[in-house]
């Protein structure tokens, strides 16, 4: 089809506890306009007693977004933060000259059942905002803007898109839209932003009467506009925007430089990053480009 440039398939991760279908960066792929990363989360079920607990790790140079579909998360980070996180929320973490944080379940939600599932994004700031001072903000579902049209219900996380302007605070031109398709419901999705990418959530998703797998990251041509639609409910993300030029990635830190990070290696191995209160443990810095069990969210 002309209109889609990539169909990227995800990279399975473990996070500890619980998998994340890894989106972004691929092989094929690093970034999605301003998006350099890009996780689905779950969906995971954890018995009473066990949840989620990511110890406090450091980032540079982006913002982290965190989406929930379902389930909680409790966000603490070294401005002294403390915001649990509900579904159809947004936390968005601006990085910036540096920030730590930890994403844990609340004690309240670890003595039941209980699901996690959602999407966890990393946006990477325009150079002369890399070295911002760092900011944490949420906005309740309530605060986003949402509307449905002909079977179709959509909410927009952070952005602009359809003549609609998110509350969330962004540093550059992007488009980051939760999309919800009754049966037979259609959307057109303009070429508004040159790089755009559709992420399928469910199945039964059609891009121009073709039909699309599950858990699959579609990217576009730029300038394309298209069509989708659902044989059954349905469910996608779409993300974009302008890009923002050439960035590096090592473990969680993100930069226009590469001097950049080789600096907030040595920082964080070296105890120089501010910590979390109340937080007594943290994720040591790699000896290697990280492959082990435990990832940043």
């Amino acid at each position: 089809m002309n209109s889609i440039q990539h169909i990227i398939e995800p990279h399975v991760q473990d996070l500890g506890g619980f998998q994340a279908r890894r989106l972004l960066p691929s092989e094929i792929l690093t970034q999605v306009g301003p998006f350099i990363f890009f996780d689905h989360l779950g969906p995971a079920v954890f018995p009473p007693g066990k949840g989620v607990d990511v110890r406090p790790h450091p980032h540079i140079n982006l913002a982290t977004v965190t989406y929930l579909f379902d389930g909680v998360l409790l966000h603490r980070d070294s401005l002294g933060s403390v915001q649990e996180i509900a579904p159809g929320a947004v936390n968005w973490m601006t990085a910036g000259r540096g920030i730590v944080h930890s994403e844990r379940t609340p004690d309240a939600q670890r003595q039941q059942e209980k699901t996690l599932h959602g999407i966890q994004t990393w946006v990477a700031l325009p150079d002369e905002h890399e070295e911002t001072i760092p900011w944490f903000r949420h906005h309740r579902a309530s605060d986003l803007p949402t509307w449905q049209h002909a079977g179709v219900s959509l909410t927009l996380i952070a952005g602009e898109a359809y003549g609609r302007v998110s509350p969330v605070p962004t540093f550059s031109p992007m488009i980051y839209l939760d999309v919800k398709l009754e049966p037979k419901a259609q959307l057109t999705l303009p070429g508004n932003y040159t790089e755009q990418a559709i992420y399928t959530v469910t199945e039964g998703l059609d891009i121009d009467g073709v039909p699309m797998e599950q858990h699959r990251l579609i990217t576009l041509v730029t300038g394309a506009s298209l069509n989708i639609s659902a044989t059954h409910p349905a469910r996608c993300i779409i993300v974009g925007g302008e890009p923002v030029g050439k960035r590096y990635k090592w473990w969680n830190f993100v930069s226009s430089r590469l001097e950049r990070i080789e600096q907030a290696k040595q920082d964080w191995k070296e105890g120089r990053f501010e910590g979390v209160p109340k937080e007594t443990e943290f994720i040591p810095l790699p000896e290697e480009p990280p492959h082990q069990t435990e990832q940043p969210l």
